[in-house]
């Protein structure tokens, strides 16, 4: 691999899948009513990061049915609730996977969106997943209508390594729930605020 480089993809959530898909298109449509707007496609960003001499797959899932090889988990948290989390079945891990795959790369929208590092910024961003706040996975801790999930890892590492966040959306006309927390969360971090 010559040079350092992330690529930033967009997954329709529940590709792939059968469960979620139904249950996040009945969420979303639910969100729309509530917002008076048209229900919109619902997005999951996962990153590829490039060192110069390794692939590194960064996404946040749950902890439980996972099969396979060791996927290289560096931090996990709950689900739905802090008290839930002592249960598997209730906490997501985060993941970063050396040379991992990403199982649902065939259903992304687009080409992904390259962002260009240094090899020491990629390093540096591949060791801050380490870092990520591990609040609980479907609250809203910003109090914005917007909450914490796997999209918010993923603006919460871009942001927190001097990319704009802000600036990457998910393809047109869809959404990234949870994008908007990450970002907050960063600039938090930035100010040496914690948030429970």
């Amino acid at each position: 691999m010559a040079d350092a480089h992330a690529l930033l993809w967009w997954l329709p959530v529940g590709a792939g899948g059968h469960v979620v898909v139904h249950t996040s298109r009945w969420w979303e449509l639910w969100n729309a009513v509530r917002a008076r707007r048209a229900p919109e496609p619902l997005f999951h960003a996962v990153l590829e990061v490039f060192t110069g001499q390794h692939r590194h797959v960064i996404e946040m899932g749950p902890a439980w049915g996972q099969r396979g090889p060791v996927r290289q988990v560096v931090a996990t948290g709950p689900v739905g609730a802090q008290a839930l989390g002592r249960w598997v079945m209730f906490r997501y891990e985060v993941r970063c996977w050396a040379e991992g795959d990403i199982p649902d790369r065939e259903f992304a929208v687009g080409p992904p969106r390259r962002i260009s590092l240094t090899v020491r910024e990629a390093a540096d961003l591949v060791a801050r997943t380490a870092e990520v706040p591990t609040h609980v996975w479907g609250q809203d801790i910003f109090g914005v209508g917007d909450m914490w999930n796997s999209n918010s890892l993923i603006s919460w590492l871009l942001q927190s390594s001097g990319i704009d966040a802000r600036a990457l959306a998910p393809p047109a006309p869809g959404r990234a729930p949870g994008w908007r927390s990450g970002i907050l969360a960063a600039m938090e971090t930035e100010r040496g605020v914690r948030y429970l």
